[in-house]
């Protein structure tokens, strides 16, 4: 039976898998491309700078995001298992450029596609002994062979919200196929161990130990960096932030700035799309409305005050967000397509922070940040510039919001630490 599982899913797997290629492979202006290495998505990787008996634990993390949350993870276990060789896998170019900032401490791969012969190549070529997922990354092939080659398997910071538990429910022997080969899965919350179990996951696999998201590393480098950018774009002027932005939001976003500048002339708008192929389109869009706009990749040409500063850098976002009073949450305007970002990134700088209906990505934190006081949700994007004149008009509401949010951050920490022990002190 569990051979034709994975026959199945094999099957139709090469079928999609030419699609999915063709995006993956596709240059895009402003992004970065797999280029010559797209031979390692087919399981031909090559070996890593280790010694012969030295343990390899391989880290994967798909993209952007989870590649950017698992790196202060990767820093402490390099600190408490130096003897331990790192590499860490993504599926995405710019997974891949995030990894690149720690090379020094962890090789990067690109995960090889979930078709038998590309992961027994990887495997050959590496030798990894552990191999831990984060969050939830269920490949059926690379389950089934790693187990079989004695590699211990754990996934951390792991995640299941209600509509994807629904969703596996209708793949259900696919998934328990799955949950089988797994040795342990470290929850964030106890709802996502509660629906894993119901999904057919034994007691003895599940543990709650947080969110890796609360343990967001500020460095006093970023915070000086932060200062430093205030000060260039204006100390005394109101500033907000549009972070992540998708497409359609920015009209969105544009329009309320204009509306906020009818009643605080010399405001400014950070505006940082999530995609960088989208810099240069946003760019035009910011000009096309008439607002005098400055590219943080270009030298300052207006001088103060212009009214827009474009966020189009990858790996800045702690930065720009410091720099601002107030923090807009992109992805979370546009329907029921993205599912928000991570309310958490504002919240450990202290910055008040709006988000829309849409944040289903990170439900329970948001709706812990917004209970503590810390966050507002609206429920529609015209409601963006009145929440925002409100903040900047109420100093005291600011200053409670910066407090709470800063506060629930220190309370719920300690999860890389508990991770860390639970993976490698059990």
């Amino acid at each position: 039976m569990n051979s034709l599982i994975r026959l199945i899913y094999t099957f139709v797997l090469a079928i999609i898998a030419p699609f999915y290629l063709l995006s993956l492979f596709k240059k895009k202006e402003g992004k970065p491309c797999v280029g010559s290495r797209w031979t390692e998505h087919f399981g031909f990787t090559p070996p890593l700078s280790a010694h012969k008996d030295q343990e390899i634990i391989w880290i994967h993390a798909v993209s952007v995001g989870e590649t950017i949350s698992v790196i202060p993870f990767i820093k402490q276990l390099n600190i408490d298992f130096p003897e331990k060789r790192i590499i860490i896998t993504t599926t995405t170019p710019t997974g891949a450029e995030q990894a690149q900032k720690i090379s020094g401490i962890a090789e990067h791969r690109y995960m090889p596609l979930d078709f038998p012969f590309a992961i027994r190549g990887f495997i050959r070529s590496i030798r990894p002994s552990h191999l831990i997922i984060m969050e939830t990354e269920l490949w059926p092939n690379l389950l089934y062979i790693a187990k079989n080659n004695h590699i211990k398997i754990s996934i951390i910071n792991a995640r299941l919200s209600e509509k994807s538990y629904h969703n596996y429910l209708k793949v259900k022997p696919l998934i328990n196929f799955c949950l089988y080969h797994i040795d342990q899965i470290y929850c964030q919350h106890r709802e996502d161990s509660d629906r894993f179990h119901l999904l057919g996951a034994q007691t003895s696999q599940l543990s709650v130990t947080g969110s890796l998201k609360y343990d967001i590393e500020i460095s006093e480098e970023i915070k000086k960096q932060s200062a430093d950018l205030r000060n260039k774009i204006g100390a005394r002027r109101p500033v907000w932030i549009a972070a992540s932005t998708h497409i359609g939001e920015d009209e969105l976003i544009l329009e309320n700035h204009k509306q906020i500048l009818e009643e605080f002339p010399d405001a400014l708008l950070i505006l940082v799309p999530r995609h960088p192929e989208r810099f240069n389109s946003v760019y035009e869009l910011c000009v096309k409305e008439g607002l005098t706009t400055q590219r943080r990749t270009q030298e300052d040409t207006h001088g103060q005050p212009y009214q827009v500063y474009l966020g189009d850098t990858m790996g800045e976002m702690l930065i720009l967000i410091g720099a601002a009073d107030i923090c807009v949450m992109g992805g979370s305007f546009i329907g029921k397509t993205v599912g928000g970002h991570n309310v958490l990134e504002p919240a450990s700088l202290g910055i008040p922070t709006i988000t829309g209906p849409s944040y289903y990505n990170f439900r329970d934190i948001t709706l812990t940040l917004q209970q503590s006081g810390a966050v507002i949700i609206l429920t529609h994007a015209n409601e963006i510039s009145s929440s925002v004149l409100s903040l900047l008009t109420n100093p005291e509401r600011m200053r409670t919001m910066s407090s709470q949010a800063r506060n629930l951050v220190i309370e719920n920490s300690g999860a890389l630490t508990k991770t860390i022990n639970m993976l490698f002190h059990p």
